[in-house]
């Protein structure tokens, strides 16, 4: 793909030995397999956020659980 910025993709298919519209679909996996990265990170730190989210509500839960026995004993 650098090459075929450098010098364009006509010659860099010459050099390379391949048709030019192989470059191309070389190019073309290459900028999906980025978008498909890129979106698999996003998807990781969304994840990652949820889960703490989670943990957290649970953490509370637990709290708010601990503190409805604690006052029905009260009430007793």
């Amino acid at each position: 793909m650098k090459l075929a910025k450098q010098i364009g993709v006509g010659k860099a298919a010459l050099q390379l030995g391949v048709h030019e519209s192989q470059l191309y679909q070389w190019r073309k996996a290459f900028e999906h397999a980025q978008t498909v990265s890129e979106r698999e990170t996003s998807l990781a730190v969304e994840n990652a956020r949820l889960k703490r989210e989670l943990a957290e509500v649970q953490e509370e839960l637990a709290i708010a659980k601990k503190a409805a026995t604690y006052f029905a004993k009260q009430l007793k």
